[in-house]
């Protein structure tokens, strides 16, 4: 083969890494017009994020900052975060739009409903942990507090416990397209999922420990959901294998 041959897939290449750069590079910029404006009132978002917390405390008892830049990182970071999550279906919109042409038909007819699955999943996943767990968790470790020991949360501290937990139970509502993807790709036969209901359970109150705080209504509060989760998973996921099977059954009665 001669060197003139050659160009086709290193063009190719090249093509896929500019139109790659170019698909991050819209994602970025979605990510810093979204964090601008959030920026501009971290304070009130981070008020919003330790409302939980500082309607347990005692009254007139607020969160401390042990540091000097504490009181502007702290914030800074939350904004950050919060910009990240209202860009995040557009930059998930860019990453599709970027593998999606490499995918089957059908491969691309489950994807783009598992996509949207999954950031909404993600969603409500945040949502269930700031508006159930927080005042559960708080409730109970106050309450368990030494009466000769003040509880002083340093900002800092809370923001990174409270983004553990977003990001844990975010993670923890994807169970239900986990299975999915599981079955359709035939890495886990849908009767073995089945089978398993038993020792899923425990796993999910196993993932519950290592992933929330060291009590047990937190960890609980994880493990119930996940593994209803689970189970809404699996009948998800039957209904799209039926779903499937029956379009191939027409295809091939037609033909």
């Amino acid at each position: 083969m001669s060197e003139q041959d050659d160009p086709l897939p290193e063009g190719t290449l090249i093509s896929h890494l500019l139109e790659l750069r170019t698909r991050l590079l819209k994602a970025f910029i979605a990510v810093l017009i979204a964090f601008l404006p959030c920026a501009y009132y971290a304070n009130q978002i981070f008020d919003f994020l330790s409302t939980p917390l500082v309607a347990k405390l005692p009254p007139g008892q607020k969160l401390i900052a042990t540091t000097v830049t504490a009181t502007f990182t702290a914030p800074l970071k939350l904004a950050f975060v919060a910009g990240l999550l209202i860009a995040m279906p557009y930059v998930l919109f860019q990453i599709w739009a970027f593998v999606a042409p490499g995918l089957y038909r059908r491969e691309k007819r489950f994807a783009v409903p598992l996509l949207a699955s999954a950031i909404v999943l993600f969603y409500l996943g945040v949502a269930f942990s700031y508006f159930l767990v927080f005042p559960l968790v708080f409730r109970f470790f106050i309450a368990t507090t030494p009466h000769n020991v003040m509880l002083m949360a340093d900002i800092s501290n809370y923001l990174k416990f409270a983004l553990t937990l977003f990001v844990a139970f975010g993670v923890a509502f994807e169970t239900p397209v986990a299975v999915v993807l599981l079955v359709l790709t035939n890495l886990v036969p849908l009767p073995k999922l089945r089978s398993m209901r038993g020792y899923v359970l425990i796993i999910v109150f196993v993932i519950a420990a290592i992933l929330t705080p060291p009590d047990v209504l937190s960890q609980t509060a994880m493990a119930v959901p996940m593994y209803l989760l689970y189970e809404g998973g699996i009948l998800l996921a039957s209904l799209m294998t039926r779903s499937s099977a029956a379009g191939e059954e027409s295809a091939q009665g037609s033909a």
